[in-house]
């Protein structure tokens, strides 16, 4: 089995804020895959599913951003699970909008969820890091963070959120670099 993780904030206020694409991510993979109802454990939302052949387990943290950790954690132990087993899905500041890219271990670069993960279970997981480019200072950070994709964004939102779904089972194979490079023609081919 595999946990997939998304990082967000829970409730409806922050739905289309850029800080929860990665709950935006496994909603879609958890559509298009046909995923089971959502039930909660583990302080957060999780729905059972296969993609491919690989069984995955889709867990949304109900804690805040900065406590995500402790869900990821109680999904992992209770599954008797390493971090090899786990992907997150995140938001990431140092890459274009829209560009998705897949990193093993790491440092979290001040991203609170992932800092949250690594105090709880180390940094060797596996990333999927979401592009949301960076507003320009550092003062404008949380702002663009925290602030809803614009309506000239969605589009684009749709097309990699899609891209990412269909091209989901190439992370059940371990085979990341292929994923990067088909979820990328995908978005090429939608342009």
């Amino acid at each position: 089995m595999q946990i997939w993780t998304g990082l967000g904030n829970p409730g409806p206020k922050y739905a289309l804020h850029r800080h929860n694409v990665g709950f935006m991510a496994c909603d879609v993979i958890a559509e298009m895959h046909d995923f089971g109802p959502v039930q909660k454990k583990f302080s957060g939302w999780v729905q059972e599913g296969r993609v491919g052949s690989a069984k995955v387990l889709l867990l949304k943290p109900a804690t805040f951003m900065n406590e995500s950790g402790r869900s990821v954690g109680e999904a992992l132990r209770f599954y008797k699970l390493d971090t090899d087993a786990l992907t997150v899905f995140h938001d990431e500041l140092d890459l274009a909008p829209f560009k998705v890219k897949v990193k093993q271990g790491g440092g979290h670069a001040g991203h609170n969820g992932l800092r949250s993960i690594d105090q709880h279970l180390g940094s060797e997981f596996r990333r999927i890091r979401i592009g949301i480019g960076h507003p320009g200072h550092k003062d404008r950070v949380n702002g663009h963070v925290l602030s809803n994709y614009a309506k000239a964004e969605m589009d684009d939102l749709a097309e990699m959120l899609a891209a990412i779904g269909v091209e989901a089972h190439w992370l059940a194979e371990n085979d990341a670099p292929r994923f990067m490079s088909d979820v990328a023609l995908r978005q090429q081919d939608a342009a």
